[in-house]
């Protein structure tokens, strides 16, 4: 079992930026947390997946996410972070830090994945 805390959410004005990361607590094997990345959970419960990343440092993004925000993991560190600048209000929701024992590493799939965490809220006002 993985389990998956995100921090770093908060509220800013678009074209702030925010820093999220999560910690893998405990133990986890390497193998679960193959492909990891971030989704949003919208105001109407609608999910967006905004960014993958593998092992080997590959990454995808959604086309929303692509150009504005950066995912980077530090697997020494067991921790994933998301950079997101230029933020806009359509970013606003619930950000999510999810892991799944995967090759195929798509922003896409995020929410699908096997493992995810409580979530991070994210507010951007216009």
């Amino acid at each position: 079992q993985v389990q998956l805390a995100e921090s770093g959410g908060g509220s800013v004005q678009a074209g702030g930026s925010l820093r999220l990361s999560c910690r893998i607590l405990g133990r986890a094997d390497s193998e679960d947390i193959r492909c990891m990345g971030w989704f949003r959970r919208g105001s109407e419960n609608d999910l967006h997946g905004v960014a993958a990343i593998d092992m080997d440092g590959n990454t995808d993004y959604s086309d929303s996410a692509e150009g504005r925000f950066t995912i980077t993991r530090d697997n020494a560190r067991n921790s994933l972070y998301l950079q997101m600048t230029a933020l806009m209000p359509e970013d606003t929701g619930v950000y999510y830090c999810a892991a799944e024992h995967t090759y195929n590493c798509y922003a896409r799939s995020t929410f699908h994945f096997q493992f995810d965490g409580q979530g991070t809220q994210v507010t951007v006002s216009s």
